[in-house]
């Protein structure tokens, strides 16, 4: 989406979206989504709650967009990792780009996928749901990816790509989940080499 134009009680009003979502991804990455409320996007985005709804749709809407948008913009070294030409490769970038993005300087520490549903009122419930089922389809890409390395010889047939791609995920979670709590990039770069270590190839 390029430039939008919203009528704002009568008037023709022009703002960026993708720059108003990214707004939107700051908040929800800094205040999860239990955490935030309409006006705090309608302020951070810089548009009206009817311009909001009409480029968005509501509070859930805007979350799942800045999720996507998250995932677009934040997490684009997913799709590298997975290019790697070993499963060794893909794990190492993986892992060092995490560690990365979620320490970045102006950035709030973490990860919105992780922090942003972490907590909620039971009618959330369906935001926790569509999160889990996020890092479920992202996990399954690795799943896919490991079982290529397996084909083609690179990865032991002994191994479960399902299980391999799962200890990769539970490493960034409690990546992210460390670096919401104040740690440092250096400081998590030596867990990531540390979880490296036990991975094969």
């Amino acid at each position: 989406m390029g430039v939008g134009v919203m009528a704002v009680r009568g008037r023709p009003r022009e703002f960026d979206v993708n720059q108003a979502l990214e707004r939107a991804v700051d908040v929800f990455w800094r205040q999860g989504y239990e955490g935030t409320t309409l006006e705090d996007l309608t302020t951070a985005m810089n548009i009206s709650r009817p311009s909001l709804y009409a480029a968005f749709g509501n509070k859930e809407d805007t979350f799942r967009l800045a999720v996507g948008r998250y995932a677009q913009v934040e997490m684009a070294y997913v799709d590298e990792a997975l290019g790697k030409p070993t499963a060794r490769e893909v794990a190492a970038h993986y892992l060092h780009k995490n560690v990365e993005a979620i320490t970045l300087p102006g950035r709030p520490p973490g990860c919105l996928s992780i922090q942003g549903g972490l907590s909620g009122h039971p009618q959330d419930q369906r935001i926790v749901d569509f999160l889990a089922s996020s890092r479920s389809a992202g996990e399954q890409r690795f799943v896919e990816r490991f079982q290529e390395a397996i084909e083609a010889g690179d990865l032991s047939a002994s191994e479960d790509p399902t299980e391999l791609a799962r200890y990769l995920a539970s490493v960034t979670a409690g990546l992210a989940v460390q670096a919401a709590g104040g740690a440092g990039r250096a400081e998590l770069m030596k867990v990531a080499e540390r979880a490296l270590s036990a991975f094969p190839g």
